[in-house]
């Protein structure tokens, strides 16, 4: 090393090259990485997704969830297998082991989930998927006073407009009712023309459609052949011939059905500033950056609100490139005023040529990691741009240290190569150590598993090669420059100078050294004090007098509040909730501007039937939950953190509580931290019995209601709808009649038979075969309907069914083939913190969770990824101390 410090210091023109390679390789490679609101990543995580339309909960389970889990259970690189049984839809999570091929292990599941051939008919086509993180950029919430067909084609028009914009690819619409064609048949209708649903829906087959029928090869040319009928709206689906009569009189389709070309039937709307709208969603897609796609959409937006219809409107809503953008603002803040107050500073001490080329060090560090962030695949992101503040205050520490030290020998000795070298050289090995402890304080975190360690190693990533650069620019590059530094006659500022230089080697000489000497003659004390306070530090840690929080709260833009109430319950009691969450905010709203004269909400957006911003948390979305109608949501985007004095997180717990509580609710859960591991407190508790499942529940959040500071108890345990589970009479049998048969003809009437599946455009619309949705809202309904037998009778249902009332559940959790509940709640950080509630809450669970011995139970959430990453940190940490013993 000491020869490598000599020879750069004896040629100039080498570390100029080097510094300029640095500087021009950095600035070139600052205008290609790709930037990102937060990276993506693989999940190492696995998802099956089995659509069974109609389906109760534990109809998924028995039918999909139980079969799925036992053709790939012992499958190589499986760590962990998640269902989840909802209504209408069944998934599977399959959580890849570390170090396994993950391509290899989609393709052992695909392999088994395609070779299950026993799957109901009903279901639809597994969706087999390696999950990846991604992020949306922006939103374009497209609102106003018109019908939904008009909105939903403006949003159409909108979507295809973006996608179409250069640097732009994908563009979803997230908040809309699919569209759907019903083709409805009343009973008395059935029975007029002796039809069955078997009959209407065969009908629409056989006259809808387009066909290829081959070629003719004729002396002329090639002529090809086609049939061409595929009906693709309403009107031309009433045209449809039903039947022909023997009298040549046709019966078309109109005269037996009501045919709606509209939406699906969910319970599903949303609305933006108190007006119905429809989402747009842009997310970035391979090399495009967020900010670049952030502006286009801004740009379209401005242009395009001239040409929209009257009464409606585009906004942006969520710009997340917003989070990215002011952090990049504070990075080159930051750094401008950082190297200023470095460069005054040594200025005051040392000669100003000094000061500029131990400043220098700053951007050089920065700009060789940024030369480096291609091959490490990290990009312009949120945790990138804070790993470069972080190391803001460190990276320059070594250049002043070595400047400093050839500054003394110049002083004491002699200016030229000669000082330089001598002064590099008896620094150099203390500063290499002190530069490697800390990169070895941040190589730990290279080492944390799972998706928190897929986020924290972009820091490492970004401090270690800066600390590299700035070593090699204080070795190498520094002392070549200071080298030439000359002796110059006392000026006016050297003059100024020597007021604060003698002021510091009055305090080193009077007050520093002799503090030094006692020091090293009473070592044997020295080390004692020390060691002293050390034990009082981890005495205090582990006493709990400070209080540790793993994953503090993330200052937020936004913030959330979503209720969800008892599966089954009418749209109308979920609008009424979500109503009361409007009014708590606007009850917030009111007092801000009263308390500090201004308005700090921006935007407010609202739904019902699904909870867009919750789905949004991670980046794996719960299934299940769009039209549903006893879920809803309010989120508030709030003015900038710079311009307001309450946190985004003291904003929400008065929301919270100027709304107050909810009777009729399951949840309530206010967020407004912009990322989170999971929930404060989750316990999940697993075992084959129902019932036990729910007592050992019960008993888990009886013991956490002792707590203070802890709300929002629940669990997933939730009941689900009414049901009337259906059986067969004996008397049916004999008319030929099976359960299956049954079922069948009340699942058409009902939920409807899929006739056609059509492309419209770029939609995908069901044609779907039901009784009128009048004749679907009452049990009424369901007795007077006829059910067809085999001969082509019919006889009413009370005739042929048995009818069992009750309630099922609203989702089935299954954890390794085993049922699963979790009960989670939210801990106040003001009066207590969540991990001393977790860990005095695992103490005492095996005490209440004695009584249920076919009960076992884990931590998940925040308190699971804790233990996750300290155990990766504590092995990264022993792997940075071997290093450095072994380097001494």
């Amino acid at each position: 090393m000491n020869g490598m410090i000599g020879w750069f210091a004896r040629n100039p023109v080498a570390a100029n090259l080097l510094m300029v390679f640095i500087i021009a390789s950095g600035a070139i490679s600052a205008f290609s990485v790709n930037s990102e609101v937060f990276p993506e990543f693989s999940l190492d995580m696995v998802s099956i997704e089995v659509p069974y339309l109609g389906a109760a909960p534990e109809e998924v389970e028995e039918a999909v969830s139980i079969r799925i889990e036992e053709a790939i259970q012992g499958l190589d690189g499986i760590k962990q297998i998640t269902s989840t049984a909802s209504e209408g839809m069944g998934m599977v999570m399959v959580e890849i082991e570390l170090g396994a091929d993950a391509r290899k292990v989609v393709d052992d599941i695909k392999s088994q989930v395609d070779a299950i051939d026993t799957f109901p008919v009903e279901t639809e086509k597994p969706i087999i998927r390696e999950l990846v993180a991604r992020n949306q950029v922006v939103d374009v919430a497209v609102s106003g006073t018109a019908d939904e067909f008009a909105l939903k084609a403006v949003a159409e028009q909108v979507r295809d407009e973006l996608s179409a914009v250069p640097g732009i690819s994908q563009v979803e619409i997230t908040s809309a009712r699919p569209y759907e064609i019903s083709i409805e048949v009343s009973e008395v209708a059935l029975r007029r023309h002796s039809l069955t649903f078997d009959d209407v829906a065969e009908t629409v087959r056989r006259s809808s459609f387009d066909m290829p029928g081959g070629s003719v090869r004729a002396d002329s040319g090639e002529i090809l052949l086609r049939t061409i009928g595929q009906a693709y709206r309403g009107v031309e689906y009433e045209e449809l011939i039903l039947l022909t009569r023997p009298d040549g009189t046709r019966l078309h389709l109109r005269d037996v059905a009501t045919i709606v070309d509209g939406f699906a039937e969910t319970d599903q709307s949303a609305w933006f500033n108190n007006e119905p709208t429809i989402l747009l969603s842009v997310f970035r897609t391979g090399d495009q950056g967020a900010l670049e796609i952030a502006d286009l959409v801004h740009q379209y937006v401005d242009a395009k609100q001239a040409s929209l219809p009257v009464g409606i409107s585009a906004s942006i809503w969520q710009d997340q490139s917003v989070v990215l953008s002011n952090r990049l603002s504070t990075l080159l803040r930051n750094g401008l005023t950082g190297f200023v107050l470095v460069f005054v500073l040594l200025a005051l001490f040392l000669e100003l040529r000094l000061a500029f080329w131990v400043s220098i060090g700053i951007p050089i560090s920065f700009l060789g990691a940024i030369v480096l962030m291609p091959g490490l695949d990290v990009t312009v992101n949120v945790l990138s741009l804070f790993a470069f503040i972080l190391v803001l205050g460190i990276v320059v520490d070594d250049a002043i240290i070595v400047g400093e030290n050839i500054h003394t020998h110049m002083e004491q000795h002699d200016h030229g190569v000669h000082g330089a070298i001598e002064g590099t050289k008896e620094i150099a090995t203390p500063v290499v150590f002190a530069v490697l402890t800390t990169v070895a304080a941040f190589t730990p975190l290279m080492f944390v598993p799972g998706i928190l360690g897929k986020f924290f190693v972009v820091i490492p990533l970004i401090v270690i090669p800066c600390l590299l650069f700035s070593l090699v620019e204080s070795l190498c590059i520094l002392p070549a420059h200071l080298a030439h530094l000359k002796k110059r006659p006392p000026g006016p500022w050297r003059r100024f100078q020597l007021l604060f230089a003698d002021g510091l080697k009055w305090f080193i000489q009077k007050v520093y050294q002799p503090s030094l000497e006692l020091g090293l003659r009473l070592r044997y004390l020295t080390a004692a004090l020390f060691l002293s306070t050390l034990i009082v530090t981890l005495g205090m840690v582990l006493g709990g007098w400070t209080k540790f929080q793993f994953f503090p709260p993330i200052e937020a833009p936004f913030m959330t509040a979503s209720v969800t109430m008892p599966l089954g319950s009418p749209v109308a009691l979920t609008e009424g909730s979500v109503a009361e969450l409007q009014e708590g905010a606007e009850r917030l709203r009111r007092e801000l501007i009263q308390e500090t004269g201004q308005d700090y909400f921006v935007h407010t957006f609202g739904s019902v039937g699904n909870q867009p911003m919750a789905s949004r948390e991670g980046p794996i979305r719960t299934p299940g939950n769009t039209g549903a109608a006893h879920l809803g949501e309010v989120t508030i985007e709030l003015i900038p953190s710079q311009d307001r004095v309450y946190t985004s997180e003291a904003l929400s717990n008065r929301w919270r509580e100027l709304t107050g509580p909810i009777p009729e609710a399951v949840e309530i859960n206010f967020n407004a931290s912009a990322m989170s591991p999971g929930q404060d407190v989750d316990v999940m508790l697993m075992g084959n019995n129902i019932d036990e499942l729910r007592s050992a529940a019960n008993a888990v959040k009886n013991e956490l209601r002792n707590y203070s500071g802890v709300y929002g108890l629940t669990d997933s345990f939730l009941e689900g709808k009414e049901e009337i589970k259906l059986g067969i009479r004996p008397a049916a049998e004999m008319l030929g009649l099976s359960l299956q048969d049954l079922g069948r003809q009340v699942r058409q009437a009902f939920y409807g038979e899929e006739a056609q599946r059509i492309q419209r455009g770029r939609d995908d619309i069901r044609v779907m075969v039901r009784y009128p949705a009048d004749q679907r809202r009452s049990l009424g309904n369901l007795e007077n309907m006829r059910i067809r037998t085999p001969t082509g009778g019919e006889v009413p249902f009370s005739q042929v069914a048995v009818v069992e009332p009750g309630r099922g559940f609203a989702s089935i959790k299954r954890v390794d083939r085993n049922r699963a509940v979790n009960v989670t709640a939210s801990v106040d950080g003001a009066v207590t913190s969540a991990a001393d509630v977790n860990v005095d809450l695992e103490a005492r669970l095996p005490v209440v969770l004695g009584r249920y011995p076919g009960v076992s139970w884990s931590f998940e959430g925040m308190q699971a990824e804790q233990a996750e990453g300290i155990t990766g940190l504590r092995t990264g940490f022993s792997i940075a101390l071997l290093a450095i013993f072994a380097l001494l």
